[in-house]
């Protein structure tokens, strides 16, 4: 799609609503989405696990069907008693980020890109996340003109491209991304910036004029990745800030997590995978469950993953099949899975 000079594009934002007033509207008590769902009966068996905190969007629970326990999207943020269990083969650092550290927030696993943890916050606090033990406050990323961050990536010339990640890196203001922009722009071999988020699909109001003034300073290329599961997380509000984004020449990729119960479907996943592209997204990876503490009730056996998965492989033509992939501490890479 040829992109469309900025003047032209009259970015979403829904009310004209800040949209950190937005956040701050988000339910953080279990209690309260219930009711707003109106689903009973869940209060004593799943009181929220306080150990990891409980968010959700307002405009993530409008789209969760009313009355419906079972709802893929309720089950993805719904605090579970099985999170409390202590399973084997499960850790609390499943990828092996803290093996992979060698400055607070940075991680460099693979050659030629490094992943900045810009911060802790979310929009949305989904029950699987394989940082939920992460530890944010002895990673705060200092990215500076003159910080080690930027010293270090100029150090490594061989490293071509910066991975923005969290918690979510659009939780963050305008001014703090820009001046993040201003430090890499100093790094000349730095030539691509990829945002992982699943701010864009869960809070739309993020894309605005502010947003896209600031990416447009970064002198390379920009990518996004977004997080979406399933093909009910995508309607008119978060499409319109994808085409948006897409309008400005940026790509977007999606990665999904197969889940049990959320997405183990091949119907479920070929619905996403359709929904994606008409939103200007490309499919990019399927994830198996990684294995942290806590979220072990999603997991498929691998047996179950393939099974789905070369189902999935026979509904769909190859540009919109997602690589199913798992990532594994000490590998150089994303690990393929195998089903053939």
């Amino acid at each position: 799609m040829s992109e469309i000079p900025m003047s032209s594009v009259a970015v979403f934002s829904p009310q004209n609503r800040d949209w950190k007033s937005v956040v701050s509207e988000s339910f953080r008590d279990l209690d309260a989405l219930l009711e707003f769902c109106e689903i009973d009966g869940l209060r004593t068996e799943i009181q929220a696990n306080q150990e990891f905190t409980f968010r959700v969007t307002r405009y993530f629970a409008s789209l969760i069907e009313k009355g419906n326990a079972l709802d893929p999207l309720l089950l993805q943020v719904l605090p579970d008693a099985y999170e409390l269990q202590m399973v084997d083969g499960y850790s609390e650092d499943a990828v092996g980020d803290r093996l992979s550290m060698p400055l607070p927030g940075l991680i460099h696993k693979y050659h030629g890109r490094v992943l900045l943890t810009l911060t802790g916050a979310c929009a949305i606090h989904c029950r699987y996340c394989f940082r939920r033990h992460y530890p944010y406050s002895e990673s705060n990323t200092d990215y500076c003109v003159n910080s080690e961050v930027v010293k270090y990536l100029s150090r490594h010339t061989e490293v071509n491209e910066v991975i923005l990640s969290g918690g979510d890196p659009l939780m963050l203001s305008d001014q703090k991304l820009a001046n993040l922009v201003t430090s890499l722009n100093q790094v000349p071999h730095i030539r691509s910036l990829r945002i992982h988020s699943r701010v864009l699909s869960v809070l739309p109001e993020r894309v605005t004029q502010g947003l896209i003034n600031t990416l447009h300073q970064f002198r390379g290329r920009v990518v996004f990745v977004t997080h979406i599961n399933h093909p009910k997380e995508i309607s008119e509000p978060n499409q319109t800030a994808f085409h948006l984004l897409s309008q400005q020449g940026y790509r977007l990729f999606n990665q999904s997590v197969l889940l049990k119960r959320v997405n183990d479907s091949p119907q479920t996943l070929a619905e996403l995978s359709n929904k994606l592209f008409e939103s200007h997204i490309i499919p990019y990876y399927l994830h198996r469950l990684d294995k942290v503490q806590g979220a072990a009730h999603f997991d498929l056996t691998a047996e179950e993953s393939c099974r789905i998965y070369k189902q999935l492989r026979n509904r769909l033509p190859g540009y919109l099949l997602p690589a199913m992939v798992e990532e594994l501490p000490g590998r150089a890479s994303k690990t393929p899975v195998l089903c053939d």
